[in-house]
């Protein structure tokens, strides 16, 4: 079993930037790839990023890259996701989740556990 909460979210006009903390319980952090999703109000959830489970390799949407970056810290079994330039179609509720094994997914089915998510609203 694994709980996460996030932590991080706010509002910050456009061009700014916020870091989101994803606090992980549990054993088997260190050995599951994590990722990043969003969901903005009527639209579906989708795929912000995923990093493996060492740290390795990471893995992002088109719409973030080159502004967003994801890491962990193993040892503090932390994930966190650093969000630069960011626009008004950003503004969505970010969902941190644990993946079923050490490998990147980015599909939602690909991830066992989530966190209660936390809110990011970009001002134009």
């Amino acid at each position: 079993q694994v709980q996460l909460v996030e932590s991080g979210g706010g509002l910050v006009q456009a061009g700014g930037s916020l870091r989101l903390s994803c606090a992980a319980s549990g054993r088997t952090f260190s050995s599951r790839a994590m990722g990043w999703f969003r969901q903005a109000p009527g639209k579906e959830r989708e795929f912000v990023a995923a990093i493996s489970w060492s740290g390795d390799s990471t893995y992002y949407a088109d719409s973030v890259k080159g502004r967003f970056t994801i890491s962990r810290d193993n040892a503090k079994n932390t994930v966190y996701l650093q969000m630069n330039s960011l626009k008004p179609e950003d503004t969505a509720v970010y969902y941190c989740a644990a993946s079923y094994g050490p490998l990147i997914l980015t599909t939602i089915s690909g991830y066992a556990y989530w966190g209660q998510g936390t809110q990011v609203t970009v001002s134009s």
